[in-house]
């Protein structure tokens, strides 16, 4: 159930009694957080090395749409200010999406257990700390680790993010999606890696490489790196995260039954290794949503918070089209009512088109050893606004649990910043057990639909068997299960009573009985038809 502190009330105070005691400047700060509707509440002010419990710093809850950004150094405390936040959103029923890079967030699910810094802590920022778990769902790309697999389709993955994940330059990037414009028009299904090599060898072969003439054609050379740089990424065991079924990203919208928003945990320490893979995975499953998602407008919760943990992993090194696509996605999804949070180091991480639209910060300790720590710790003061701290003194100050905080007001405006303790979350603060784990992600309503990997036919089968064809028409025609409009309706019926996958059957089949897909800011697969939620 909600926190009684996170309920909205109608007589919430504008400053409570008891802080019009506190220094002039302390409570000019205050009463910039001092918010009448739902908030959540993040902590209490430190001035002049003071804890001052009756200042308390909050953030509106319908400003959670409006995007923010996790900062500081490691081992600060990044990871328990996103479970302290994830706990508040799903108390008041807003469904959370939590990429879990370490593998210490799958406690979320359990109640806390108190200790001396816990109870010390609650003490210092008056929390009422009581032991909760919250509703959990364990997720795992491709399967690698525990949880639910996420898988995609390279139809619905697209051409510009797949190209980011093979690291593919420009000139190889437009040729990529050249490949996939064929394989649309054409009806051939990319489902897996096996079906976009078969594409690439195809159309470079004697038999197809007329097929692009008129487009400007597949050199061999790119196909050759393309291939190449195929080979390399299934090597490194990439395979299993492209396939059926396809992860429908509605299931990150979910609440419970007691109205509490589920938190969905992405483990991601079996693949930390190949940070450019995750990051760009977490960056489809974002524009899934975009693109499937109506507008809101503005909303008085929001409808999904989306952490992207380790947030400079999809910069580096990203092409100019990759950056555009995740400025212009994230600048439009909040009229959808999703919220996204980066979290990184610095600021400086976070390309400045991006930066302008984190109007919450949360910003941890910085320290400042060398010249470039010295650099960024510069540059991140000058994206605060002004303030009474001396915000260089303060950032290198911080203990572990404190950070410096502005967030957006209930009006839009920049609130002070303020140096703030941080509550304790008061679910586990560290990973759940494995068993207590095993159990929660075989007992998910959605594991039967997506554990078991399926492998229909689609290009690679379709290119094997028309061999020796004219060309991708002559195969659609002669393809066996195609006799008609009834026929087709029979077999997906048959398949919607046989099979826990009937969501991403449903998604494709578009592509079977030859609807057009067109494709979204990134590339990613839009189909006619396709469900709306």
């Amino acid at each position: 159930m909600p926190d009684r502190e996170t309920m909205p009330s109608a007589s919430a105070p504008e400053v409570s009694a008891r802080a019009a005691a506190l220094p002039q400047e302390a409570l000019r700060i205050a009463s910039g957080y001092a918010f009448t509707g739902p908030a959540l509440h993040l902590g209490a002010l430190l001035w002049d090395g003071q804890c001052l419990p009756d200042a308390q710093v909050r953030l509106p809850l319908a400003m959670l749409n409006r995007h923010g950004l996790v900062a500081g150094a490691t081992g600060t405390g990044k990871t328990k200010t996103l479970q302290l936040i994830a706990e508040q959103l799903s108390a008041q029923g807003v469904p959370v999406f939590l990429a879990d890079i370490k593998g210490d967030l799958s406690g979320i699910a359990a109640p806390g257990r108190p200790d001396a810094r816990v109870e010390g802590r609650a003490a210092d920022v008056h929390q009422r700390w009581t032991a909760t778990g919250f509703p959990a769902e364990y997720y795992a790309l491709g399967g690698i680790g525990r949880g639910i697999p996420v898988r995609a389709t390279v139809t619905g993955f697209g051409p510009l993010l797949l190209s980011r994940v093979l690291r593919l330059n420009r000139t190889q990037e437009q040729s990529l999606a050249l490949v996939f414009h064929y394989a649309d028009s054409k009806g051939l299904e990319l489902i897996d890696l096996k079906d976009l090599r078969a594409v690439v060898t195809f159309l470079t072969s004697d038999e197809g490489k007329s097929e692009l003439k008129t487009a400007g054609g597949l050199s061999a050379a790119t196909a050759g790196v393309i291939l190449r740089s195929l080979t390399a990424f299934e090597a490194q065991g990439a395979s299993g995260f492209f396939g059926e079924p396809e992860f429908d990203t509605g299931e990150l919208l979910r609440t419970a039954e007691d109205g509490r928003g589920v938190v969905s945990v992405l483990e991601l320490s079996a693949v930390q290794e190949r940070p450019q893979l995750f990051s760009t995975f977490l960056m489809w499953l974002l524009a899934d949503l975009f693109h499937d998602l109506p507008e809101l407008g503005d909303v008085d919760k929001p409808r999904l918070v989306f952490f992207l943990d380790e947030a400079h992993l999809l910069f580096d090194d990203a092409s100019e089209a990759f950056l555009e696509s995740i400025t212009q996605t994230v600048r439009l999804i909040r009229s959808k009512g999703v919220g996204v949070f980066f979290v990184t180091q610095t600021p400086e991480d976070v390309p400045a088109e991006v930066l302008a639209q984190l109007g919450n910060r949360v910003q941890h300790a910085l320290r400042a050893f060398t010249p470039d720590d010295q650099q960024a710790l510069n540059a991140t003061v000058k994206t605060f606004p002004k303030s009474p701290y001396d915000l260089e003194e303060v950032l290198t100050g911080l203990g572990t649990g404190e950070a410096v905080v502005t967030v957006l007001s209930e009006k839009g405006a920049p609130t002070p910043v303020a140096a703030t303790r941080l509550r304790a979350p008061e679910s586990l603060m560290g990973p759940l057990g494995q068993e207590a784990l095993e159990r929660a992600v075989a007992g998910s309503p959605l594991y039967e639909r997506y554990a078991r990997a399926v492998d229909r036919e689609s290009a690679y089968e379709r290119l094997e068997r028309g061999r020796g064809a004219k060309g991708p028409d002559e195969m659609r025609d002669a393809a066996p299960g195609r006799g008609g409009r009834a026929e087709e309706q029979q077999s997906m019926a048959e398949r919607v009573a046989e099979s826990g996958v009937f969501r991403s059957l449903a998604r494709s089949v578009g592509t079977q009985i030859g609807r057009e897909i067109t494709r979204s800011l990134f590339g990613t697969a839009r189909r006619s038809g396709r469900r709306r939620r």
